[in-house]
């Protein structure tokens, strides 16, 4: 069918006598790389020898042997099917972190500020979407970068006539370095742009990782990548390519992810060992609430992306106008209820203002939250609410003629509901590594400023606390620069006071000045013992302490609080003598038939005490009830330049004795076919190619990935297309 449309628009062009267009689409060039067995530089010697029409842009030869391309379609197709090609476009998608952000009002908008270093002599590489380096806040501290989806020297921000506009990055660089209305982490931080993600944000694993190996050529102290997979595994290419970075000097920062708060939800690359995963954490806000005093009932107030701050400071009445497609109800001076439907919601608002509203609430037509968006001239605040808070404000408030008052809570030090947790699979590590603030962060943006929030906003936060650190400490790598943040962390707490788990916040919240002159560095102070199957059984894991002050120092342990079916062995007290450094073991002992029930982890914290300081050291156990992916990250897409064959790849944790792809209808979860299965299949990155017989009948499918192993089965679903959709 694919075959006799595209014939059919081909006639249609002749018809129309435009043969020119068609020459200039078939010489039109292309830019692509792609990743080559062993040596890259004698590829790139044959390929200019044997196919002098393709231009080989630049080698990498770093973190990947890759060849970066630039040729006509028909010429580039060529080169893609030699055989010492072993991947190219596309790969795992990679996308920033806004997916879902709701703007707040940010009470305190600099709380790193009191500080004597500034970043100045630090080179910060940020791999995004771009920078837009003629930003009033940016421009001053801009030095160069590098553009991987267009292959130049120009890493501007995706602009409207190239495709989906982005502004991701240049918000991500006014955290780290702004120096003009904003002030940002360190102002005198030499800021550097790697475009690794095109119109819209979208990118694939062999940008990113291009980017990084140009990043780190050109001479990079600290990079933040504020970006991620979907993939929870510690040896996705672009999690190793973070550790080889990281070997070579430079100190990594990773967003987490924002699929939490479910477990199990940190992505690629933020699970390499190496580097410092930043989940998100509250600044100190002021979250608003409704309040109505006969029924002492308080509704939160979310405030939709755009829209100006919710700041009523007095009590006002609520008047219910339907849909707002046309609005007879006086609303003047007072809150508009409105029910989501038909029109848009800037729409509604725009109504709802020339009626006289002071405010507009917008409720759901369904069950669950209400995530929009307000454009546009709209100058009076508006929110969103559950279907079920609008229909008790409707019923309670405006057809009884109630009045409702605007009150303001405080919030700060507490995590984030969407940012990832840990663990890691496969080598079950504890992530994030440390948090930072990621709500309502107003930055630069593209022809102004803009609050968001995600790990997005959190990781930069950290990036340019490192800078502070590097500009203080020139002479610290990577490993010590992250150990010092670690350890100077503030640990979170519930509402109840207990710890947040370790799987949140790892360490804690940073505390950059603190770590710029501490009285000790722990090394490896997030104690992972690892997965435990055996009934009773005794993991040891190591940690490294330094005195950093200048003078001797005592070093005890606290006795933990007794747990059944847990027992850990402690170091005795120890004295070190400045600079001195000094590993000692710790020991857990699991007795998992003590364990509650179905209990998946064992993790909580152990107290380590010097002359000035009580540090708390995260640890987690996994014990053999934990329920955990055991696939993820399926990509499957036509091979480029090719309308024949596809190519599939996705991550296992762990082997399989049975792996099967099935299709489904995406409607009525129909069974439709298999896709393709696998026996005996190693654990790691699994990938492969399927001929156009194979996969059959074109269309959008639900694929369910089933993964079987030692009478465990475990299935995942995720959509796919087959073939090309058209008008």
């Amino acid at each position: 069918m694919r075959k006799f449309f595209v014939g059919f628009m081909l006639m249609g062009l002749l018809f129309m006598n435009i043969p020119n267009q068609v020459t200039l689409a078939q010489r039109e060039l292309e830019s692509i790389i792609i990743e080559v067995e062993d040596d890259a530089h004698k590829w790139k010697e044959y390929i200019e020898k044997y196919h002098p029409r393709v231009e080989v842009i630049h080698v990498y030869d770093t973190l990947l042997q890759g060849l970066a391309l630039k040729g006509t379609v028909r010429n580039l197709e060529r080169v893609e099917k030699l055989d010492f090609v072993e991947h190219s476009f596309p790969e795992q998608t990679y996308q920033v972190h806004i997916n879902e952000s709701v703007p707040f009002v940010l009470e305190d908008k600099d709380p790193f500020r009191s500080t004597p270093y500034t970043g100045k002599g630090v080179k910060v590489g940020v791999i995004d979407t771009g920078i837009d380096y003629t930003h009033p806040d940016l421009k001053k501290n801009y030095k160069g970068g590098y553009d991987v989806v267009d292959l130049d020297e120009d890493p501007m921000e995706t602009l409207e006539t190239q495709g989906e506009p982005t502004l991701h990055g240049s918000h991500v660089a006014g955290i780290i370095a702004a120096d003009g209305k904003l002030k940002g982490m360190a102002p005198d931080a030499e800021l550097y742009g790697y475009r690794a993600l095109g119109p819209g944000g979208i990118g694939s694993s062999v940008q990113v990782i291009a980017a990084i190996e140009q990043a780190v050529e050109d001479g990079m102290d600290i990079i933040n990548l504020s970006l991620g997979s979907s993939v929870n595994g510690p040896d996705w290419p672009t999690s190793i390519a973070v550790n080889q970075a990281v070997e070579m000097g430079v100190a990594m920062v990773i967003s987490n992810g924002n699929s939490g708060p479910a477990e199990w939800t940190v992505g690629s690359p933020a699970t390499a060992v190496k580097s410092i995963a930043v989940g998100a954490s509250t600044p100190p806000i002021q979250i608003p609430y409704l309040y109505d005093s006969l029924s002492r009932k308080a509704i939160p107030v979310s405030p939709m992306m755009g829209s100006v701050p919710w700041d009523l400071r007095k009590t006002y009445s609520v008047a219910s106008a339907g849909l707002g497609k046309q609005i007879s109800t006086n609303l003047r001076g007072r809150i508009a209820l409105l029910e989501r439907g038909d029109i848009t919601f800037t729409e509604k608002a725009m109504m709802a203002q020339k009626a006289g509203a002071v405010a507009v609430l917008i409720y759901n037509n369904e069950d669950g939250k209400l995530q929009g968006a307000i454009e546009g001239e709209v100058t009076i605040p508006v929110a969103s609410l559950t279907q079920q808070q609008g229909k008790w404000l409707k019923k309670q408030i405006a057809d009884t003629n109630n009045w409702l008052e605007t009150k303001y809570q405080t919030h700060q030090d507490t995590m984030a509901s969407f940012s990832s947790k840990g663990p890691v699979t496969w080598n079950w590590d504890i992530k994030p590594d440390i948090v930072a603030p990621g709500v309502a962060i107003t930055s630069t943006v593209p022809g102004g400023y803009r609050d968001l929030q995600g790990t997005s906003m959190a990781s930069p936060h950290v990036a340019g606390a490192l800078a502070l650190l590097k500009e203080a400490h020139p002479e610290w790598g990577p490993e010590k620069l992250k150990a010092a943040l670690l350890s100077t962390a503030t640990v979170l707490k519930e509402e109840n006071g207990e710890n947040v788990q370790p799987i949140s916040q790892g360490m804690g919240r940073i505390e950059p000045l603190e770590a710029i002159k501490p009285s000790s560095i722990l090394y490896n102070g997030r104690l992972a013992f690892g997965r435990i199957l055996d009934d009773t059984e005794t993991r040891k894991t190591t940690m490294t302490v330094e005195n950093a002050s200048d003078e001797p120092q005592d070093y005890r342990f606290t006795i933990p609080k007794q747990e059944r079916g847990v027992r850990f062995q402690l170091p005795l007290s120890f004295t070190l003598q400045p600079g001195e450094k000094k590993t000692v073991p710790i020991s857990l002992a699991i007795h998992q038939r003590h364990l509650q029930t179905e209990q998946s982890f064992v993790q909580g914290w152990l107290e380590l005490k010097d002359n000035h300081k009580t540090y708390q050291l995260p640890y987690l156990a996994l014990t053999k009830e934990a329920k955990f992916p055991r696939a993820m990250g399926l990509e499957f897409s036509l091979k480029p330049f090719s309308d024949e064959e596809y190519q599939y790849k996705l991550y296992l944790p762990l082997a399989a004795d049975v792996l099967e792809v099935d299709l489904y209808d995406p409607e009525t979860l129909r069974y439709i076919r298999p896709l393709f299965t696998e026996e005996e299949v190693e654990r790691g990155v699994v990938e492969g190619t399927l001929s156009e017989k194979e996969v059959g009948q074109e269309g959008t499918y639900l694929a369910v990935v089933t993964v079987k192993k030692d009478g465990v089965t475990q299935s995942f679903e995720t959509p796919i297309t087959i073939g090309q959709t058209f008008p």
